[in-house]
């Protein structure tokens, strides 16, 4: 049974927004429905538009989810397309987003999908198994810079060029085909003294090429300012992340808003500096650690969530 991160306090801080008649709320990032199913469950008069790139995940979704009947709309998208979304449903604005982000417990699980670096399997990572390319064609077709860029970017990896050049020449020999060939290669590519501490030496190069394959990066950068963007006045926006290159982006985007954005001692404010929105949350919530303990999983979790508080100048 797939277990929601943090959902009582995902629930909380959305269903204030949620009680209205005609009250939509979007799940940009729906999985195996569990958020969605305590939101539906606690909100009776709210629509849910659930968005996932991968397929199998909506076919499981919607299984879950029959019963709701038409209070359910699923739709086969990235998270970066929520304009596209919501102008073919014919919506202006919404009252709740919520971004759960990062590889669900169903691509995890899944070994065929090869998101775990504990399980041999194909290298394949892709959120959306029907479209782009693999990380075994990422591994086998970039160059020593571009790999490099990647494992450092995405993965905060400080080895980046030494497993880059591993890699070029290891397929040189044969293509990577497999993740356990390449966990044996990352680990042999770094220190000693590194691989004795931090848990599994490659759990950063296989966080960079998941993030490379399926472009997560730029489509959150897009996908935060359009779901604020659609927020009603008392809409609420609340996003779970899962490591820091997420949680920074995330943050940086929820405080554009809600920062009053002038000098210290400007007399008057203009209208277009007042902020349109105020935090929900205290920094980043983590979740308890008897959460932790019955959920491994939510251990890397960090929740932010604003407010819309006005439409802003017009």
């Amino acid at each position: 049974m797939h277990t929601p991160v943090l959902s009582d306090r995902v629930v909380a801080l959305l269903a204030p927004a949620l009680g209205a008649p005609g009250a939509v709320v979007v799940d940009a990032t729906v999985g195996l429905a569990g958020h969605a199913s305590a939101l539906l469950a606690t909100c009776p008069d709210v629509h849910l538009v659930g968005l996932d790139r991968d397929p199998q995940a909506l076919g499981e979704s919607r299984a879950r989810l029959a019963a709701e009947g038409d209070r359910v709309t699923l739709v086969h998208a990235v998270y970066d397309q929520l304009p596209a979304v919501l102008d073919t449903l014919g919506l202006t604005q919404v009252h709740g987003v919520l971004f759960d982000l990062g590889v669900s417990s169903l691509q995890l699980d899944s070994d065929e999908r090869g998101f775990s670096y504990s399980r041999d399997a194909p290298l394949d990572m892709r959120m959306d198994p029907t479209r782009g390319s693999t990380a075994a064609d990422v591994l086998n077709t970039y160059g020593v810079d571009e790999l490099a860029r990647v494992l450092r970017d995405y993965g905060e990896e400080r080895f980046a060029r030494r497993i880059a050049s591993a890699v070029v020449a290891e397929r040189a020999r044969e293509p990577f085909t497999s993740s356990a060939r390449l966990v044996d290669l990352v680990r042999r590519a770094i220190p000693a003294a590194t691989r004795r501490t931090g848990g599994n030496p490659a759990k950063r190069t296989f966080q960079a090429l998941r993030i490379e394959v399926n472009g997560e990066l730029a489509a959150l950068a897009q996908a935060l300012p359009a779901a604020l963007d659609a927020l009603a006045v008392g809409g609420r926006l609340v996003v779970l992340a899962y490591h820091s290159l997420e949680d920074r982006m995330v943050k940086r985007a929820l405080a554009a808003r809600v920062r009053l954005d002038v000098p210290p001692d400007l007399p008057v404010i203009p209208p277009e500096a007042v902020p349109t929105m105020r935090w929900l949350t205290r920094g980043g919530e983590v979740p308890s650690p008897d959460e932790v303990a019955a959920n491994p999983r939510a251990a890397a979790a960090k929740l932010r969530g604003v407010e819309r508080t006005s439409r802003g100048a017009a």
